[in-house]
């Protein structure tokens, strides 16, 4: 980049910065975004393909999860980061759709190539995007229909929908099941509003099994076992103490020495030490409890007074395990062993070791009300048991979205048709340049349904001819039936999704098209490896200092 004065050029940038601008610069950006949306698209649907994702490491991912995949692709062009960030937004937000999310955006980018090629300015096409949008949120507001927390049917068809075509799928009644259940039991109700916090339960993976032996333990499952064999293996009416210091001897803050100048003196020491402990293990034994989980660690000598008390024990719990213990058993995670009321404890119908494959595990059962549950996917292999933990993680998140939200729509890309179908009415009564954005926002938003065909094997056009002729006769909830090949009700079907997962997927890729729209100059300096970026002023020094 070089201006000129006096016959002289004058470069403003480091040697080796690369600058691609206007023109250049815009379509350099949508090619890379529509790519990883094309990575991405064949995996829609229930009919979608899976990737294999092998990482320098050597470690295999196979998904067809639209969030993981891009996040396990190394991208490196900035534009094509912004479509991952879209993905990501969709998986933290919803959960679900993240697939739908990245497609889209990449489609409203080709669509806007278009219009740019026909000298429509960057600007306006961005404008009648965001018209677009908007107007796409009313409309989909008016085609939700609601669903309560109670309407068990329905919340299972939408973890259903959301199972489908992942590599769990074959088993979808069992997870679908698993997932409703373990949400009903986590819904917190304040004031007359639904709140899911799907950190509340805990997916555990165990390798060996069949996915179908997979469960929901209503109360915890604790990846550890009991400290010691004497300990009882099984405790009924157990009274649960939480406790995060450590069952040992403090050792001093400041440094101190001791002068032992006799055996004696040596002996007297340890016993006051072992004494210290027997003290602790009296505590925990006199506030009621008879099992006991500590975050930190537990000393030999502790562990034997509490084997010969009969308290089952546990140690190192990680902090998070902590918290949803503490949420299942309704009880209370102590700092010190000072004053245990009997109300800080937890309470469970069960505590036992049991042994899952080649691994024992503290199973704290029959809790009152729990508030914090466990689910045990099984799986034939380590990658079985991965692709249903991203299943199960998608169907626990938009029942908890339902269950938030009380809005649905249809699936099967029927949303989508009816959207278009509403937008391209909407772009006619607008008279500038917007217009035509609005109509390319909406032949984008048939990307979907679209791709659900093709991935199906199905002809695209005669697909979405039909389901517009359907919509246009006044049937909303029209979608496409992926395995029969035929246009169907997709509510009859009991093909749903949470009105929220369009919502979003609708959000972040407009707003992420019209950023990329809206770039005509990319700058990307080299900074030299040895060099902080900006050189010796980076570095806080001044020219001339070395």
């Amino acid at each position: 980049m070089a201006g000129q004065l006096g016959g002289q050029p004058i470069f403003i940038l480091r040697e080796g910065s690369q600058r691609t601008k206007g023109r250049e610069a815009q379509s350099n950006n949508i090619m890379a975004a529509k790519a990883v949306a094309a990575a991405v698209r064949t995996t829609l649907g229930p009919k979608g393909m899976d990737k294999m994702l092998v990482d320098s490491m050597g470690d295999i991912v196979i998904t067809n999860d639209g969030a993981t995949i891009l996040k396990e692709m190394d991208i490196e062009h900035p534009a094509a980061k912004m479509i991952v960030e879209v993905s990501k937004t969709q998986d933290d937000e919803v959960g679900d759709g993240t697939t739908t999310a990245a497609v889209l955006a990449g489609e409203l980018l080709k669509n806007a190539e278009e219009l740019l090629e026909a000298g429509v300015h960057p600007t306006i096409i961005a404008a009648g995007y965001r018209l677009a949008s908007v107007k796409a949120k009313e409309i989909l507001q008016t085609i939700a229909r609601p669903v309560t927390g109670t309407d068990r049917d329905l919340l299972y068809k939408i973890a259903a929908t959301a199972i489908t075509g992942k590599g769990a799928d074959s088993s979808k009644e069992v997870f679908a099941n698993l997932a409703v259940d373990a949400v009903s039991s986590v819904v917190d109700t304040e004031n007359g509003k639904h709140t899911v916090d799907v950190e509340d339960i805990k997916v555990e993976k165990k390798v060996g099994g069949s996915v179908e032996e997979s469960i929901l333990i209503k109360g915890m499952v604790i990846d550890k076992d009991r400290v010691h064999s004497n300990m009882p293996k099984k405790v009924t009416n157990a009274k649960i103490l939480i406790l995060n210091e450590a069952l040992e001897i403090k050792k001093t803050e400041v440094d101190a020495e001791i002068s032992i100048k006799s055996p004696d003196q040596l002996q007297l020491f340890l016993d006051q030490e072992e004494q210290m402990l027997k003290d602790m293990v009296s505590k925990v034994v006199d506030s009621g409890a008879n099992v006991v989980f500590v975050q930190k660690g537990i000393d030999d000598i502790a562990q034997h007074y509490l084997a010969k008390k009969g308290v089952y024990a546990v140690r190192r719990v990680k902090k998070s395990d902590m918290d949803k213990l503490a949420r299942a058993t309704g009880g209370k995670i102590l700092t010190s062993l000072k004053e245990i009321q009997d109300s800080d404890l937890g309470k469970a119908g069960l505590v036992e070791e049991k042994k899952i494959g080649d691994e024992s595990m503290t199973y704290v059962t029959e809790c009152h009300n729990p508030k914090a549950v466990s689910i045990i996917l099984r799986g034939g292999t380590e990658h079985v048991v991965d692709e249903a933990e991203r299943a199960i993680h998608d169907a626990l998140r938009v029942v908890g979205v339902a269950i938030e939200d009380e809005k649905l729509v249809a699936g099967g890309g029927s949303p989508e048709v009816e959207l278009a179908l509403r937008l391209r009415e909407y772009s006619s009564t607008l008279k500038g340049r917007e217009q035509l954005a609005v109509g390319k926002f909406a032949d984008a938003l048939e990307i979907i349904p679209r791709t659900l065909a093709e991935n199906a094997g199905l002809d695209p056009i005669n697909m979405l001819v039909d389901m517009r002729s359907q919509h246009e006769q006044g049937n909303k909830t029209a979608g496409l039936n992926v395995f029969t090949g035929k246009v169907v009700d997709m509510w009859e079907e009991g093909v749903v999704e949470p009105l929220r997962v369009k919502v979003q997927a609708i959000n972040s890729a407009t707003e992420v098209a019209t950023m990329i729209l809206r770039i005509d100059d990319v700058l990307s300096s080299k900074s030299s490896p040895a060099m902080p970026p900006g050189g010796m002023e980076g570095m806080g020094g001044m020219p001339g200092m070395m």
